[in-house]
């Protein structure tokens, strides 16, 4: 008896990517078991499980979506959406550099001739909203080696939560970290995840005198210069208003998982823009702007060809 192989994955796009014999299979402690294995339920991961002839289960591959099967993805991510890329690009970013709501945009959508519900937008702000930050993350260059550490109140459905953020000296966002706490413990997994994929630690930190910073930092970065003050990190204390403006206009979050997606995804659109005008002259304001422009429309993929 040959074979049978089997692809098990959250999509059945995924499982039907095998063409010929059994693609899938029914739903059962096999089918949660191979989805554990190849990273979750809700992950972008294929599993291939083959069944021997004599009955064993052995796990074939666990792989990206279509590396399993040797197949490439199309890398347009606009495929399959009605609107023109031109359109999605631009509702992404009324949304996320100006306090608008879903509406706001829909009816500036609407007065240009394009007719396109907000929950469409809702979609387009989550699906491509996250792939244009994580880009404009990965072309940022280096970040300045002083960082501003604050933490700020948000309330989320009654209950009190923490809100972390990192800045350099320019105003950059650097990360931020959505907690229920404030001790030892949280500070030092947001240490964690600020300096996680940097091959550089700052040359200085500073932070209010919350004492928590200071055993995370002794813990994490035992020789950096640590400045504690109640005015010397303002740069961080301003780096919270945008946020605390989006929260007004969203009428707060709906959960801590909510607003960290949203605040991940709209602190770098949004501080992608953010060009320190006071800093610069009108020609050098408008020249960093254009190239700011240049750079989300290159990510975003609408860049006019060459």
């Amino acid at each position: 008896m040959s074979p049978r192989v089997f692809a098990v994955g959250p999509d059945r796009r995924q499982r039907s990517a095998f063409g010929g014999g059994y693609c899938g299979c029914p739903v059962g402690p096999t089918h949660v078991e191979a989805e554990c294995i190849a990273g979750g339920k809700y992950s972008k991961r294929l599993a291939v499980i083959r069944v021997n002839g004599d009955g064993t289960v052995r796990l074939e591959a666990s792989a990206g979506l279509w590396q399993a099967v040797g197949m490439t993805l199309s890398p347009n991510p606009y495929r399959g959406f009605r609107f023109p890329p031109a359109v999605i690009e631009h509702a992404v970013w009324l949304y996320h550099c100006f306090s608008l709501s879903l509406r706001d945009v829909e009816l500036i959508l609407a007065a240009r001739g394009i007719v396109v519900s907000y929950e469409s937008i809702r979609e387009w702000g989550l699906r491509f909203g996250r792939i244009f930050a994580n880009a404009l993350k990965r072309r940022r260059p280096q970040p300045g080696d002083k960082w501003y550490m604050d933490e700020v109140f948000i309330r989320i459905r009654g209950e009190q939560h923490y809100l972390w953020r990192a800045v350099d000296q320019d105003g950059n966002v650097l990360d931020i970290l959505i907690q229920s706490r404030r001790n030892a413990a949280a500070a030092t997994r947001f240490f964690r995840k600020l300096l996680k994929g940097l091959r550089y630690v700052p040359r200085v930190i500073v932070t209010d005198k919350l004492k928590s910073y200071a055993a995370a930092k002794r813990e994490i970065l035992p020789r950096v210069e640590h400045r504690q003050s109640r005015y010397l990190n303002n740069r961080a204390e301003v780096s919270h208003q945008p946020t605390r403006r989006r929260e007004r206009q969203m009428k707060r979050f709906k959960s801590a998982r909510h607003a960290q997606r949203f605040l991940s995804t709209h602190s770098r659109i949004h501080n992608h823009f953010q060009l320190c005008r006071h800093h610069l002259t009108a020609n050098q304001h408008r020249a960093a702007r254009d190239t700011a422009f240049r750079t989300w429309r290159d990510v975003a993929g609408t860049a006019p060809a060459a």
